[in-house]
């Protein structure tokens, strides 16, 4: 029994962090998805194995990691905002 006042840490309690990464994999997954509008079809492949490698390091950073889990998220829409404003940029795609 804890005293009142005093904080105690549970250990079992689950960190929300790894559920805002996934969260945010998800809506990367949108991004990527949609490319086929403006990328050429490989790139979309490419694009969507990019996004299936990095949900395969979220996952296995679930446990290990859950605090880096949310940074994969943000690295996702990152390389996706790259990918697709280099190939406009440079390889001229288009919508």
């Amino acid at each position: 029994m804890s005293r009142p006042g005093s904080t105690r840490l549970n250990r079992n309690a689950t960190s929300p962090w790894p559920f805002v990464g996934m969260v945010g994999m998800a809506c990367a997954f949108f991004l990527y998805a949609a490319s086929g509008l403006v990328a050429p079809w490989w790139a979309v492949v490419l694009l969507l194995l990019v996004w299936a490698f990095l949900t395969f390091v979220a996952i296995a950073w679930w446990s290990l990691h859950p605090t880096w889990v949310p940074w994969v998220a943000v690295v996702a829409i990152v390389l996706w905002f790259v990918a697709v404003l280099g190939g406009a940029l440079l390889l001229n795609w288009s919508a």
